[in-house]
């Protein structure tokens, strides 16, 4: 039965990640750029400005809401942390150096579509039963396409609970195991034989720790992500670059690694990744898996921002998308090419590389002394247990989906081109 699964999700996958997803990714991100006229480069000062500022801005929101700033946290808790990690290392070992710059090319088109995906979610968002607010790509298609569509936001609502579950709650449950098993079995902590023990006693503290946020409401989420993760993310750049600025002089190569692995993979990987559409497809995917530009969860954490202007929200989209992949995935990408790791993997064998870089914590221990190791495992597993706990409210939200509520009319995205 877990053999025809597997079977059946390869299939899929290696379909829905095939030339699709290039076309519709790639293809929507152009289009919508140009009908905003370039709108993630034109302002992409005034976006960058206004998010950072309101890290320094107290304010309150209403009841049943959040604060703009703290919408922008709980998007960013869900995708920083094993998207940038993982993702990074698990593009790299299969599509080579190359998919970092198809990476780029993603996040650069992806500023636009998130722009458009908050900017929808906060337009066509309503309230629920309990007065709190609730949006996403259900309730947009649903309230702005009008009733003949309800069968789209009904298919959204169950992919995307879906959807969470596996890449969202199941992976971070999975690398905070894997990289907490790995540094006890490393120190000669435990052996083979007491992991299922040590995974269950991982999983209650996991779940409690998550519970004690989720039963807090909209409110605790929010107040709880405002802290943590500009924390989070400053201290893992930090400490990022601190591994690039050791290994400087390979700076040059990694990026001649990058640009001329993207269209000619073999060129650096000995004739193990020769497909230039291998490279693209893996930097696009994992691009994806990082910062939800085209997914759409993203957009749901923004439909609870009180606010009143949609497009000034869906400005904090494009800095989401530049924080998470053009920064952190790129710090991540520089670790592993600058470090050593990349080189070790690929004269043994590429896929190996998975399985000690795909673990979210291991790249940068492998680098960094003893002394750096405990502190940094310790920090990024504590990010992937926020990062668990809003996948969990995007969940929620699609699964509580109202499919009966009037239609509007679509918002008409090239009115953002005169902003």
């Amino acid at each position: 039965m877990l053999q025809t699964i597997e079977n059946v999700n390869a299939a899929v996958n290696n379909f829905v990640w095939g030339v699709p997803a290039m076309v519709c990714i790639i293809g929507v991100g152009l289009v919508l750029s140009a009908r905003t006229g370039f709108i993630q480069f034109r302002k992409f000062g005034y976006a960058i400005k206004n998010s950072i500022g309101r890290i320094f801005t107290k304010s309150e929101a209403k009841e049943g809401s959040i604060t703009p700033f703290q919408a922008v946290c709980t998007a960013l808790a869900a995708t920083v942390g094993t998207g940038n990690i993982a993702g990074v290392a698990g593009a790299i070992a299969i599509g080579g150096a190359g998919a970092v710059f198809w990476m780029w090319v993603s996040a650069l088109l992806g500023m636009c579509t998130k722009f458009s995906e908050v900017t929808l979610a906060v337009h066509y968002r309503e309230k629920n039963a309990e007065g709190d607010y609730v949006g996403g790509p259900m309730y947009y298609i649903k309230n702005g396409l009008g009733k003949k569509w309800y069968w789209m936001a009904s298919v959204y609502a169950i992919l995307g609970s879906l959807t969470v579950l596996g890449t969202g709650n199941a992976t971070q449950v999975n690398t905070i195991t894997t990289s907490i098993d790995s540094a006890l079995i490393s120190y000669n902590v435990i052996d083979d034989a007491q992991i299922s023990m040590v995974n269950l006693v991982i999983g209650i503290v996991i779940a409690a720790l998550v519970a004690v946020v989720l039963l807090g409401g909209v409110k605790r989420i929010g107040t709880v992500t405002e802290k943590l993760v500009p924390f989070m993310a400053v201290f893992y750049i930090i400490l990022a670059i601190g591994v690039v600025a050791l290994n400087a002089d390979k700076v040059p190569h990694v990026f001649e690694m990058i640009f001329v692995g993207a269209f000619n993979p073999s060129a650096f990987t000995g004739g193990v990744v020769g497909s230039m559409f291998m490279t693209m497809r893996r930097g696009v995917s994992r691009g994806i898996f990082s910062n939800e530009a085209g997914i759409g969860t993203g957009s749901i954490a923004h439909a609870c921002a009180d606010t009143d202007e949609p497009v000034k929200q869906g400005m904090f989209g494009i800095f989401e998308v530049f924080a998470d992949t053009i920064v952190i995935c790129t710090l991540t990408a520089l670790v592993i090419l600058c470090g050593g790791a990349y080189h070790l993997r690929i004269r043994n064998n590429v896929w190996k590389l998975g399985d000690d870089l795909y673990c979210n914590c291991n790249v940068l221990f492998r680098i960094l002394n003893d002394s750096w190791m405990g502190t940094l495992r310790s920090k990024m597993c504590r990010v992937c247990i926020y990062n668990k706990g809003c996948e969990t409210i995007y969940d929620r939200v699609c699964a509580g989906r109202n499919p009966w509520c009037n239609s509007g009319s679509w918002y008409h995205l090239g009115n953002c081109r005169y902003l």
